[in-house]
């Protein structure tokens, strides 16, 4: 029950109705038995000043924030974490308030959540080489956490080559390389790589049935393929990379493991990551 001491946080977004933030977090919440509420909070391009300065004056204590503001509210907050100013980003919020008001601090929890389930899927990607399918924010986020996690060559390949090339040079680290990304170039670059990463939106619901990698192609067996697509669960490409006795990782790890990092920035407790899992395998499963 929501009474006059519920502590008070949500994600904003455009869209946000299908976010799978709420149920996660709120199940974490009843777990710990916090007397806290989680709200999905749409909010439209050009408004995220407005919002922010919202949820601050509501007394929110933070906020999860998804596109396609995680790069526009950085100008609306009063800081922002060497990581995120780094990544370029940031996909978390905490307000704190003090004698002299209130203030909105910008984090990133994306490249350390992307690690951490990387980890617990069983891949350490110190000196590994690692191909990204990609060029996006998600990406953004994914090749910083990997270079800081000690990777070896990370080469990134997208369809315009030249946003890689753009992402490359902004980042500015030597172990970084780019390529077109055809079928042809996947398939090679795969056989020299040890993980594969696929930040692009291929195989999302409703388009199930589409994958990065080409059909009737195997995938190397020393492979791990990490697909950050969570709605469907399991991909085609992950269906893919198991028959071929590939490791597969789900992307709904990463989404948990970053959640998990928002909550403790939040709340200063550990947190329920299992239960924050489940709660979203739930919500996934019900189709809403």
């Amino acid at each position: 029950m929501i009474d006059g001491r519920t502590q008070l946080v949500g994600v904003i977004g455009w869209p946000v109705e299908h976010s799978l933030s709420p149920a996660m977090h709120n199940a974490a919440f009843e777990a710990l038995g916090l007397n806290w509420r989680y709200v999905p909070l749409p909010v439209a391009p050009g408004l995220v000043r407005e919002a922010v300065r919202g949820l601050v004056a509501l007394g929110f204590r933070g906020a999860n924030v998804t596109v396609p503001h995680k790069q526009s509210v950085m100008s609306a907050l009063d800081s922002t974490t060497p990581e995120a100013a780094a990544i370029g980003a940031v996909n978390t919020l905490l307000i704190t308030r003090g004698p002299d008001g209130a203030t909105a601090s910008g984090y990133n929890t994306d490249a350390r959540g992307f690690i951490n389930a990387l980890r617990r899927g069983g891949f350490e990607p110190q000196g590994k080489r690692v191909i990204i399918a990609g060029a996006g924010g998600a990406a953004r986020a994914v090749v910083h956490g990997l270079l800081a996690a000690g990777a070896g060559q990370v080469t990134i390949l997208n369809r315009t080559v030249e946003r890689a090339h753009r992402l490359i040079s902004e980042l500015g680290d030597p172990r970084l390389a780019a390529q077109a990304l055809t079928p042809e170039s996947l398939v090679t670059a795969a056989d020299g790589a040890e993980l594969l990463v696929n930040t692009t939106t291929v195989g999302m619901w409703p388009d199930i049935q589409e994958s990065i990698w080409p059909a009737g192609v195997p995938l190397p067996s020393h492979l791990t393929v990490f697909d950050l697509v969570y709605n469907p669960l399991e991909t085609l490409l992950l269906r893919q990379a198991r028959k071929s006795g590939a490791q597969a990782i789900d992307g709904l790890g990463m989404l948990v493991e970053q959640g998990a990092l928002a909550f403790e920035i939040w709340t200063g407790q550990p947190a329920p990551s299992e239960v924050m899992r489940v709660a979203c395998e739930r919500q996934l499963r019900s189709g809403r």
